[in-house]
């Protein structure tokens, strides 16, 4: 399940979303280069070159995530990262090891698994370029079908982090999933006691996949959550807008070591590490 490792330190788990792969997921690297994370890119079992462990829910794939977790961290500390339908398996497994997780982030979360039940934005598309929608060439309909910016670099990020998980994805496998969809964990229901590691949450606020408001109504669990809700962004939030998640998530984490360090004064952090160590 893990497809990539980078770096060392305290690990850094990111879980990717349905019918792409990790590689979505790789923009963290200029976001948290030098921050003193091992990241781990999970792939989930559609992924190319994934093994399908024969999950029959999105339940089950939650679970082989969870169990993926406790392969990294053992019983030491970690962070954890998903992004859309991985948001819904980041969730469980931070409630599930809560001890052991300084830190929990979602991008563009789906935190409404049942589809008809969402609440959504209308479609909107706020930079419309018919030249670069040409660039695109044969990636025109995938690009065009979830871009809100439709600019030169919104493509290039798109090309490089999206498109190769879209189209090396297992379509049987996705299809398999697609039918039990909703067969999937409610970790804030699940796990009534709030939350109160540090927590991030962002959303593209025109984002008509799996919109925000969802998102928004759970911020009550997440004592020391941040949501943002960013404009200028659709369900690819960090492809489009990765300036502004950059931030974010430099200041989740640093907020994740600090609370690793006041949970275990012997926990190895960012601030704990030789300030000549690098990544």
């Amino acid at each position: 399940m893990i497809a990539e490792t980078r770096g060392d330190g305290t690990p850094l788990i990111a879980v990717h979303g349905f019918g792409v792969d990790h590689r979505i997921m790789l923009p963290l690297e200029e976001m948290v280069s030098g921050a003193g994370w091992r990241r781990v890119y999970i792939d989930l079992p559609w992924a190319e070159g994934a093994t399908d462990t024969g999950a029959a829910t999105p339940r089950a794939v939650a679970d082989a995530v969870l169990a993926e977790v406790r392969t990294v961290a053992g019983d030491g500390p970690f962070a954890i990262i998903g992004n859309s339908f991985g948001a819904m398996a980041a969730r469980h497994v931070a409630h599930a090891l809560a001890p052991q997780c300084v830190g929990l982030a979602t991008l563009a979360g789906a935190f409404e698994l049942d589809r008809t039940r969402r609440e959504l934005p209308p479609r909107e598309i706020l930079v419309s370029d018919e030249r670069v929608l040409e660039l695109a060439g044969e990636a025109r309909g995938e690009f065009e079908e979830m871009a809100v910016l439709h600019t030169e670099a919104a493509l290039r990020a798109f090309e490089r982090y999206v498109l190769p998980g879209v189209r090396g994805s297992n379509l049987r496998v996705l299809a398999r999933l697609n039918a039990t969809y909703t067969d999937a964990y409610a970790p804030e229901l699940e796990h009534p006691e709030p939350f109160t590691a540090p927590a991030l949450h962002v959303f593209g606020r025109q984002d008509h996949v799996v919109g925000f408001a969802d998102g928004l109504a759970a911020s009550g669990h997440y004592p020391r959550g941040t949501f943002a809700v960013l404009d200028g962004a659709g369900h690819n939030v960090h492809i489009e807008q990765p300036d502004a998640v950059g931030a974010l998530v430099r200041d989740w984490l640093a907020r994740a070591a600090a609370h690793g360090l006041r949970r275990a004064p012997a926990l190895e952090t960012p601030e704990r590490r030789s300030p000549h160590a690098r990544i």
